[in-house]
Parts: C-alpha cells; structure tokens; sequence
C-alpha cells in the first residue's frame, strides 16, 4: 500500500476543496492519504485523520497551502525525513513547486513517482547562557534575532569562525539560507541567492552603523551573535522566544536538509520573474537564437 501525508491550510476553503479533489484523484490511482488531526479540519473523502504516531510508511508530505503552511509542514518532513512537495493555496507560495490548478497532473506525477528530489540547506541554532544550553531549534528559511519584547533596540556583537566581526545597534540580524533569501532576508534588503548555491547571508535589521550591509558568507562556517542587550530569537518565525542579556547564539549549517519534491526543471529565474511580476519586456531571447 502507498501513502502519502497530507498538510493542509484548513482554514481557506480554497485549499480544503483542492485537498477533498487531490485525495480523490490518489484514492482512484491506489494511493491512501492520512492527515495529521486538527482541531480546525473538516472530513474529507479518501484522506484518514491520524494523530502523528500514527501515521504509517509514508512516501511524502504534500502541502496545500502557502509559505507558511509549507514551514509548518517542513518540520513534519524533517521529523519523519521524507520529501516534502508545496501546492501553492496561498499569496506568493515562492516555496511551492506547484500551483493548485495543476491537481491532475501532480496526482499523474505521484501516482508514477515522476519527480526528482532537490535537498535544501537548512541550519540549526543553540543558545548557549551561563555555560549551559537553554535552546536549540533548527530554520529551513533563517534565524532571526530581533529586539526583545518591548525593547527599543536590540544591540549585539556578531562573529563568524570565532572571529569577531561587528557590533551592530539596531533591530536585529537575521541569518537565511538561500532558500530564505526571498522571504524574511529579502524584505530586509539582502540578496536573492539561488537555491544551488551552497551560501548563508548575513543581514542586519536596521543598524545603525556604517558597515551595515549584507553578507554572503560561506555554508561551512559558524555564526556566533553575543548579546549586549536582552534579545529574542526565531526560527523561521514559529519556535523561539526572548533571551537574556549575555547569551551566546550559535548557527550553523544543519547536518540534516529538507528535501523537496520537484517535478519540471523549470529554473529558478522563471520563478523569480513570475512570483515577483518582474518586468521582462524588451528581452530578445537567447544570444545566437533566431
């Protein structure tokens, strides 16, 4: 028996209806749909609620939904390691690989097992306070540390390979994988770094300094932020929270990647132009090409 795992964002009925129509399509191809159960999802035909420890073999973990419900998925597929596959049902959706009025066709794809998986740099996270470790998370987009609750600023010194590099006086700093450089890092200012690109970037949240620019540092290198003030800290802004003045925040790159689900070679630049509406008129094409 094949089965695949079902993430939905249940609370657009958009999503909930391509949800009920993708089982159907697996149900009629062999394969059994389970869902984590939730407070807030209807019953759909031919997809069983299953509390997590029950779920059985899985082969993937589709997600209808947008970035968000992706994220949130990514740390199902992180804990069972399967490959993850994203049906945009939301605004951008840039971490999905598909768009939902593709239903029949991504139903083909996996009823054949036609897709090739792509892994995806992730990074872990230790806080480290008074000698001991009070916190530790890992981030598929970044880590971001950000001003404490109700702090005006939050003031920190970063390093990279245990050699200091800068005191910044500002919002934060976030640390972003390339597959987070066009979400929370992007926003800020950083760079679009294409997802075969092995890099991590750098970017300071509103310092006020001269040297306050973003930075492209290598994946095997360590990131060390020391805090001068209290500060809070997020992984892919769903788990963290406050720390103390003092504490030492360690990331660095994750022995264990999320994996993705791709099905077309589609490269990246089209889905740069096509979720951000970038302007292309004037294009010639290919140089030589009639």
């Amino acid at each position: 028996m094949r089965s695949i795992a079902l993430s939905v964002n249940w609370t657009r009925p958009a999503a909930v209806a391509a949800a009920a129509q993708l089982c159907d399509l697996l149900a009629a191809k062999g394969v059994w749909v389970f869902a984590v159960s939730e407070s807030d999802a209807p019953s759909i035909a031919n997809c069983k609620f299953v509390t997590e420890s029950e779920l059985p073999v899985l082969e993937a973990v589709i997600v209808i939904g947008g970035d968000g419900t992706i994220l949130r998925s990514a740390e199902l597929a992180r804990k069972f390691d399967l490959p993850l596959l994203g049906i945009n049902h939301g605004h951008v959706g840039f971490l999905a690989e598909a768009e939902a009025i593709e239903l029949a066709s991504i139903a083909e794809s996996i009823a054949n097992r036609s897709w090739w998986i792509e892994e995806r740099l992730t990074l872990e996270v230790s806080v480290i306070h008074d000698g001991s470790e009070i916190w530790r998370s890992w981030g598929l987009n970044e880590i971001s540390i950000e001003k404490a609750t109700y702090a005006r600023i939050a003031e920190l010194i970063t390093a990279v390979d245990d050699h200091p590099l800068s005191r910044y006086a500002g919002d934060g700093v976030i640390v972003a994988t390339p597959t987070g450089s066009t979400a929370y890092a992007f926003s800020a200012g950083g760079p679009v770094v294409w997802p075969s690109v092995n890099a991590v970037v750098l970017v300071p949240l509103s310092a006020h300094s001269l040297f306050a620019r973003p930075l492209v540092i290598s994946p095997e290198s360590s990131v060390v932020i020391e805090l001068i003030s209290p500060a809070s800290v997020w992984a892919d802004s769903r788990r963290g929270g406050d720390i103390p003045a003092g504490a030492r925040i360690l990331i660095k790159r994750s022995q264990q990647p999320i994996k993705f689900l791709k099905l077309n070679n589609a490269p990246f630049t089209d889905r740069l132009v096509k979720k951000f509406d970038l302007p292309t008129s004037g294009w010639r094409g290919v140089l030589g090409e009639k």
